[in-house]
């Protein structure tokens, strides 16, 4: 009797075709494919929509659906794509394709066994999103140059957390570093003048999304 191998599938919340937001391809048009799935709560999330539910898909499947979008740039996100193991492969067969691709991670999971093709948009959890406790700091040592390390800010108390992070782990030698402000809890200007104030080498950004399509954009 011949055993069929089982199929790699990943349950989806969304694909869909937007501008990216935020790092370093800010403005590019891009496709988003969205896992559903997550074991962290931050306190600022703003798709918990992606928490549950969504379809199951075959990789082949989600493949083809990226491609009716005709874009160079695809950004695996959530959730948290790395919960689900068939993402790795996903990522891999993204970068065959020819697509640049990007991965959006939490940093709770394991990013050693990502395609080096990928650009790795990685969270260290600051002190008021709830959930600094789940920051996995040796995820770090895997960060490379093109790679991007993102802190969102919600007030004074996680700025002086992510500048002791700064120096405590060398981040801006490793990879270029993004501070955003948590929509409408941290003045975007506040957080400007603090980065001019004490000269820190990192990018400010804003989320583009939502100043074009407002705060219920995911992307």
């Amino acid at each position: 009797m011949v055993v069929e191998e089982s199929v790699p599938r990943l349950r989806i919340t969304e694909i869909f075709y937007s501008l990216q937001g935020e790092s370093r391809s800010v403005g590019w048009p891009t496709v988003f494919i969205r896992l559903t799935g997550c074991p962290l709560r931050c306190g600022y999330c703003d798709t918990t929509y992606a928490f549950q539910g969504g379809d199951w898909m075959s990789l082949d499947q989600i493949i083809e659906q990226t491609s009716q979008y005709q874009s160079r740039y695809v950004t695996v996100t959530g959730g948290e794509p790395l919960a689900q193991k068939p993402c790795l492969e996903l990522l891999s067969q993204l970068c065959d394709k020819g697509y640049k691709v990007s991965l959006e991670t939490s940093g709770a999971l394991d990013i050693s066994s990502v395609d080096s093709r990928v650009v790795i948009v990685m969270d260290l959890k600051t002190p008021s999103s709830g959930e600094e406790s789940k920051n996995r700091y040796d995820n770090i040592e895997h960060l490379k140059q093109k790679d991007q390390l993102k802190f969102v800010i919600g007030d004074q108390a996680d700025y002086d957390w992510a500048v002791a992070k700064l120096e405590e782990f060398n981040l801006t030698q490793r990879c270029e570093v993004l501070f955003s402000p948590v929509q409408d809890q941290l003045s975007p200007t506040a957080l400007a003048d603090w980065i001019l104030r004490d000269h820190l080498p990192v990018r400010m950004q804003v989320q583009l999304h939502k100043l074009l399509w407002g705060n219920e954009a995911g992307h």
